[in-house]
């Protein structure tokens, strides 16, 4: 088995984070968005296994995780798309296999419709699509208060199983929140006004008429208890990309990989 290796790398001026090992087709696990979250609390031992016989690489994306912070004002998916081609020429990757979980499903979905020669393949779990209203999961997520006792309460929404939620988890991730700025690009994800409406209001993912341009082999993945985003937006892209392949799961919700 390879060895997963941790490296830094300037892309457009920021101190970009990630993991890597093993040889051959480059795949890109692309980590979601939540309080603390990074490309080892979403892959971890993950990626040693598909290391093996590939080359896996998962970033952190800025904001999130070890990589650099930018000005709150700036975290928008534009500059996301844009750091995450300029990674990939960085690390001189022509084409690529995305893994995009959430956040980093939307994004993995938004450099495929804005750069389709890049991205060989897709893998999505858990990934918005179109317009929705917010779920409970993602308003907790946004209007998280920033202590160890809420954090735990929050991470639980996530999967179908709470016992998935260890101490150890919980600790990894409230630490990770205490870093200036750590929160700043989570919370640009959910309008402050969205999350605090008692009811209504919609959060967008990448549109379906966008979507349904997109011509890549893609497999996409959803828990049928995913409590964050609900399943029916995994369908909406499977209808969306002809010859698109969908697996639903029962008794998982948002964290398929775990």
């Amino acid at each position: 088995m390879s060895t997963l290796s941790s490296r830094w790398i300037d892309v457009g001026g920021v101190d970009t984070h990630y993991h890597e090992c093993g040889t051959g087709e480059p795949v890109v696990f692309v980590h979601g968005s939540g309080p603390g979250v990074s490309a080892q609390a979403n892959w971890g031992d993950l990626l040693e296994d598909f290391g093996t016989d590939r080359r896996a690489i998962a970033l952190d994306c800025p904001g999130f995780g070890r990589s650099g912070r930018v000005p709150a004002e700036r975290y928008s998916m534009p500059f996301w798309i844009e750091h995450f081609t300029g990674f990939l020429d960085a690390l001189e990757l022509q084409q690529v296999t995305l893994v995009g979980n959430s956040f980093g499903g939307s994004l993995s979905l938004a450099v495929a419709a804005s750069s389709p020669a890049r991205v060989r393949r897709l893998v999505l779990m858990g990934t918005p699509c179109g317009r929705f209203p917010i779920t409970p999961g993602l308003r907790a997520g946004r209007l998280y208060d920033g202590r160890r006792e809420s954090l735990g309460e929050l991470l639980r929404l996530f999967p179908a199983d709470p016992s998935l939620v260890d101490e150890a988890m919980i600790e990894s991730r409230w630490q990770a929140c205490q870093a200036p700025g750590a929160l700043d690009a989570y919370r640009s994800l959910v309008p402050l006004a969205v999350a605090s409406a008692e009811s209504g209001g919609e959060l967008s993912g990448v549109p379906e008429k966008i979507v349904a341009r997109l011509r890549q082999p893609t497999l996409v993945i959803h828990g049928l208890q995913d409590a964050v985003i609900p399943v029916e937006l995994g369908m909406r892209i499977h209808r969306a990309i002809p010859g698109s392949e969908f697996h639903s799961f029962e008794g998982c919700g948002h964290w398929a990989q775990l």
